[in-house]
């Protein structure tokens, strides 16, 4: 069973660590965890951690000064003044009984980033079933372009940054809200961007209904004072603005009253080109260079971001264009008998679909393969109708089996059951290296391959015998 958060608040959470002088991080290979770490150890703090695996993340704390151990173990911490986790661990975490024993102060990672954002004046949440890592990348690009010199922490590493967050010098504070376990409750944005609202995380959500109200309530953190900038076409943001205070912002591309809007929307290769209206009228012209018309949505929500902290258009609109992609978000590998390999971290129904529909639109790409790694066995098994019908863009898809993450079976499912639902073009492939071989021998130039999930799927690259450049 993973760890509550512990929703100290950010009072609470400075008498804990007063006096406190080191900090361990139990789940330190994380995204979001390795960036805390990084930023705890540059205030002064002495930082360790723990994970499972060493990662190229793991590796760079270490190599910074920052104590790494590749096991949980009690005996870990024992020398540590102060915890930090991810609720991805279980409660019978050795490192976190211990700490209870011991009566260590244990902070969520959440808690903890809500605690550090109150140094700067402008936070910038970014949340959204999908499209966060993306949004938040898009925003990090965008400020540091026109001179925002943004403090960053991000759920994908941009190559801009140099991994996945960012130590700046301004008021501004841009960061990825995740809704899982309701953590976006513990930060304190000033601006809270709403990309977009559907169930997921079923093993927490249990109704769309529950869903709306932790976003409500997220909103609400901004106070009267802050402002809420939504994506009006989705038709769960009226019932979720329904009695906020603060500022109401909106963009679209449907919704005609929208605030902001894209109009004149074109895909030159699958990249979207469009204007940009503001009250009615134009006021800059955007070219991307990311694919699908979901990519539409992310910029139109990083723009607002940056024009209402007073940015120019016309510098927004060019930081948008130099942005090429986030880490595993349509990440180019290379090509593979002449095909082009692309990895992706996408995991939800919609994702999967709009980011295959995107590839789709480009004029390079002749067939479409796709290996998908589904991820959760409730998700996967709540969703299987909406997944089966994901892949109408693609020519074959090969299923992997089910990433469990914190999960077991339970449900008696696998990626065979989704393959089935899926129908003739869907294979299911266990075993990543005859994959490899299997779709290594039927790629041909002109063709593209989308490798997908939020797993260990992106393994299956070291499998591949890329083309030489």
């Amino acid at each position: 069973m993973a760890t509550p958060n512990t929703h100290y608040g950010v009072e609470n959470i400075q008498l804990m660590l007063e006096n406190c002088k080191s900090i361990f991080f139990i789940g330190i290979g994380g995204i979001n965890m390795s960036s805390l770490a990084h930023i705890s150890h540059l205030q002064g703090y002495r930082v360790g951690g723990s994970d499972r695996e060493k990662t190229a993340l793991t590796e760079r704390l270490r190599s910074g000064g920052i104590e790494i151990y590749y096991s949980h173990d009690a005996s870990n911490m024992e020398d540590f003044d102060a915890v930090v986790y991810t609720v991805a661990i279980s409660q019978d975490n050795p490192e976190y009984v211990r700490a209870l024993e011991k009566g260590i102060p244990c902070i969520s990672r959440a808690d903890y980033l809500g605690y550090l954002m109150l140094n700067y004046q402008n936070r910038i949440g970014v949340s959204g079933m999908h499209g966060k890592s993306t949004c938040t990348s898009m925003c990090a690009t965008v400020f540091m372009e026109a001179g925002g010199d943004p403090t960053v922490l991000s759920g994908a590493e941009l190559d801009a940054m140099g991994g996945a967050y960012r130590i700046g010098k301004s008021e501004n504070f841009i960061f990825e809200a995740c809704e899982y376990m309701d953590s976006f409750l513990d930060f304190n944005p000033s601006m809270a961007i709403i990309l977009n609202i559907e169930l997921d995380h079923v093993d927490y959500f249990s109704s769309i209904d529950q869903v709306c109200y932790s976003y409500s309530r997220f909103a609400a953190i901004t106070g009267e004072n802050g402002m809420v900038i939504a994506n009006i076409d989705n038709e769960y943001i009226p019932q979720v603005l329904e009695g906020y205070k603060g500022k109401i912002v909106t963009f679209g591309v449907v919704t005609k009253s929208a605030d902001y809007s894209a109009i004149n929307i074109r895909y030159p290769n699958g990249c979207a080109e469009f204007d940009i209206m503001h009250l009615g009228e134009f006021i800059a012209h955007v070219k991307l260079s990311v694919t699908g018309e979901h990519n539409v949505y992310n910029a139109l929500a990083a723009f607002v971001a940056a024009h209402v902290s007073g940015l120019e258009p016309e510098a927004i609109a060019k930081g948008l264009t130099k942005f090429h992609g986030a880490k595993r978000r349509m990440e180019f590998k290379g090509k593979l008998n002449g095909a082009s390999v692309f990895d992706d971290y996408g995991h939800h129904p919609t994702e999967v679909a709009t980011t295959l529909d995107g590839v789709r639109k480009r004029d390079d790409v002749g067939r479409l393969f796709c290996i998908f790694q589904p991820h959760t066995f409730s998700r996967t098994y709540a969703l299987m109708d909406d997944f089966a019908q994901s892949f109408d863009a693609v020519d074959r898809v090969y299923i992997a089996d089910i990433y469990p993450a914190r999960e077991t079976d339970d449900l008696g499912i696998s990626g065979k059951t989704l393959a089935i639902r899926i129908g003739d073009k869907a294979e299911y492939a266990p075993d990543l290296d005859s994959l490899a071989r299997e779709i290594s021998s039927m790629l041909y130039p002109d063709d593209a391959l989308v490798v997908m999930g939020a797993g260990n799927i992106y393994r299956i690259f070291d499998h591949f015998d890329f083309d030489e450049e």
